[in-house]
């Protein structure tokens, strides 16, 4: 292919590569429908990338149906020289017929899974899509039906809420992340507690990872009650990427001084996180040893700093200078003894072999 000589008006402006689904702009220039939309969409650009014109109208997008017949027409004429024909492109989603979906789903109960499937897959074929699924609002009906979530079987149920909560990661960018409501955390939680299958747990987990970043989130994920159930499921799992994307959500939500509070509060908080270092993996010793170091540096009362002496956060610190961990995660560790020195380096609750590492 890459010795064919092809005509010019068939490559993409932007990508310069042969188009598959040709599309016009209301500034008359064409180009593939993936790489325009990732331009306007994705990239959040307003304007023609060729021609630099405003583009007013960004769902304006005209499909150009003679020009992807002749680019057809050209690859079976080249067939022999290895061109294959690309196939005729199916027609995009719009936002009716998402509306028509969830109306459906809404009123027969039965159908939820298969429309759920359905907006996971529309989710996932572009950015356009996402776009059409949130201002039909697909992120209200996805929270809803978890809340209201009435399969009668714990396997039926589970893989609704497995879908439930991965089209809405599917379905979600930057400006949807900055706004979900507190509910939609409560639900997320309320799939955790009820830990009906190791995938929707392991979705729901993701999807707070991806969200705490945001915004607010930090501070909505603790009022729905996401601390205490991390730390509740941190007690009862072994399981080593569970283990870590509780640690890492753990860590984003001691980002703030409400899950720093909510974490103190609980008492084995401080407890479980310092059990899970050196226990679970590198990643997952970091995490611990970060989520110790914020709290030390911003939530740190004298009740705390003995609490971390007597659960054993501060051997279990000083062990972590003595073993194989990563360069950055010794340095926080002996940055976090440092700052509270005075009152641990010759504690009885640190055994002697560990306190010839303190720093």
């Amino acid at each position: 292919m890459d010795e064919i000589d092809v005509p010019s008006h068939f490559l993409c402006p932007i990508s310069l590569q042969l188009m598959r689904d040709p599309v016009t702009v209301c500034t008359g220039i064409t180009y593939d429908r993936e790489n325009i939309e990732r331009w306007l969409f994705s990239c959040k650009n307003k304007t023609c990338p060729v021609t630099k014109q405003p583009l007013l109208d960004t769902d304006l997008i005209t499909p150009n149906h003679t020009l992807r017949r002749l680019i057809q027409s050209w690859c079976t004429l080249n067939a022999s020289l290895g061109v294959e024909r690309i196939p005729t492109p199916k027609p995009p989603i719009d936002r009716t017929q998402i509306v028509k979906l969830l109306s459906e789903a809404k009123r027969f109960p039965d159908k939820q899974l298969k429309c759920l499937r359905r907006l996971r897959s529309i989710a996932f074929e572009g950015e356009r899509n996402k776009n059409c699924l949130e201002s039909a609002g697909a992120i209200d009906f996805l929270a809803s039906t978890m809340k209201n979530n009435s399969i009668n079987t714990q396997q039926d149920s589970a893989v609704l809420s497995e879908a439930a909560i991965e089209s809405a990661f599917g379905v979600a960018d930057p400006i949807q992340l900055i706004s979900v409501k507190t509910i939609l955390f409560e639900e997320i939680m309320r799939v955790l507690r009820d830990q009906i299958s190791q995938q929707a747990s392991k979705a729901a987990l993701k999807l707070i990872v991806e969200l705490c970043p945001w915004g607010r989130n930090r501070i909505k994920a603790v009022e729905g009650g996401a601390v205490s159930v991390l730390i509740e499921l941190l007690l009862e799992t072994s399981e080593r990427r569970a283990c870590e994307l509780m640690l890492i959500a753990l860590d984003q939500l001691c980002g703030c001084a409400e899950g720093r509070a909510e974490l103190l509060n609980h008492g084995a908080g401080v407890a479980i996180v310092s059990k899970k270092i050196l226990r679970i993996s590198h990643a997952a010793s970091d995490r611990g040893v970060r989520i110790l170091a914020s709290i030390c540096r911003y939530s740190a009362n004298s009740r705390v700093v003995h609490e971390m002496l007597q659960v054993g956060a501060v051997s279990k610190l000083c062990l972590v200078l003595q073993v194989d961990s990563s360069f950055k995660t010794k340095e926080r560790a002996k940055e976090i003894l440092k700052l509270h020195s005075a009152v641990w380096k010759n504690s009885p609750c640190i055994p002697v072999p560990l306190l010839s590492s303190y720093p």
